[in-house]
């Protein structure tokens, strides 16, 4: 029987940076996430850090593979932008056969999720939802060196074009419902079929653009005080692809319609210079992508073993939009 203590993950990453304990001021555990392990750290001399590392599990969604190149390649890029809310990497590690594990190290972002801020001001919320505009414009304007797709390659090499990425992503998600016998909506073949006969509006997009697409208020960081609020942060970029920028109105506006958010809308069209045309094409898009990100809560839960009541309540909130949005796939985006 041996007496050996493994060392923990964030303990190996610490160390390599050159972190003792004596060098550590505090250190919290963010609550809302739901893959990787988050530890806050704050260092004696005020440095603020937030340290990533996987799960210990390994059940998870095909395109779940190396998160974290993925959430390295987002914050790279946006640092093009030259905006001030997205975090700095400040050191990462891919390879999980590394001595310290795969981890990720970036700097803290000031604020509290968007939806846990509460007390705003009569003004706040049009002017955040404007402000978020402008910022989620300026990530689109980056555009990626090699293709369409996850950067950490989970399905092969980057795509030459988004219908060939976008058409591996689903078919990956429709996969992975098969493997665990998700429960959906409609049979796996039906849903394969509407989302393939639909499949050729998607190349009309031929600039693979930054695409975070897990905006939810979550992933939104607001500071300041109630009447005086601002986007403190843009945070977990681990979903990120390139692709089609309308694939992030999705999680921006979730379970509701970002044509009724003039605010965001407003604020985007100063960021890109010229305001969002919702064509036909584009709504279709727009449908094909809502459908994408429904069909992953509604699997993800198998893998996860959420437990049944958590998958009940996520079937009843979820499956009527997958139903309404493979609706409007097949109706052009109407």
């Amino acid at each position: 029987m041996s007496g050996h203590v493994p060392v923990p993950p964030l303990t190996r990453v610490l160390d390599t940076l050159g972190v003792a304990e004596r060098d550590i001021a505090s250190r919290a555990t963010p609550t809302g996430g739901t893959y990787n392990t988050v530890t806050r750290v704050t260092l004696t001399d005020g440095r603020d850090w937030v340290v990533k590392t996987p799960p210990p599990h390994s059940a998870a969604l095909r395109y779940e593979r190396d998160l974290l190149v993925n959430e390295v390649a987002f914050y790279t890029a946006a640092a093009q932008t030259g905006g001030a809310t997205v975090p700095r990497v400040v050191r990462s590690e891919p390879d999980p056969a590394s001595p310290t594990g795969a981890y990720l190290v970036m700097t803290a972002r000031p604020g509290r999720p968007w939806h846990e801020a509460g007390g705003a001001g009569a003004d706040d919320e049009p002017r955040l939802r404007a402000e978020l505009g402008e910022a989620v414009g300026r990530l689109h304007s980056v555009t990626g060196p090699a293709g369409f797709g996850y950067p950490a390659e989970p399905f092969g090499p980057l795509a030459a074009t988004w219908r060939a990425a976008f058409t591996a992503m689903t078919e990956a998600v429709l996969a992975d419902a098969e493997t665990y016998r998700a429960r959906l909506p409609y049979p796996v073949g039906h849903i394969r079929t509407v989302l393939a006969d639909t499949a050729h509006v998607l190349d009309d997009v031929t600039r693979p653009a930054l695409v975070h697409f897990d905006l939810w208020p979550g992933n939104l960081l607001v500071t300041g005080d109630p009447g005086a609020r601002t986007i403190g942060g843009i945070i977990d970029g681990e979903r990120m692809f390139w692709g089609d920028p309308v694939a992030d109105f999705v999680s921006l506006a979730l379970f509701g319609d970002i044509e009724r958010d003039g605010d965001f809308l407003d604020g985007y069209a100063r960021s890109t210079g010229g305001a969002v045309e919702f064509t036909d094409s584009l709504r279709t898009r727009y449908a094909l992508y809502r459908s994408y990100l429904y069909l992953i809560m509604l699997v993800e839960t198998v893998p996860r073993a959420v437990g049944p009541e958590a998958a009940g309540e996520t079937w009843e909130l979820v499956a009527p939009h997958l139903v309404d949005a493979l609706d409007a796939v097949r109706k052009g985006g109407r």
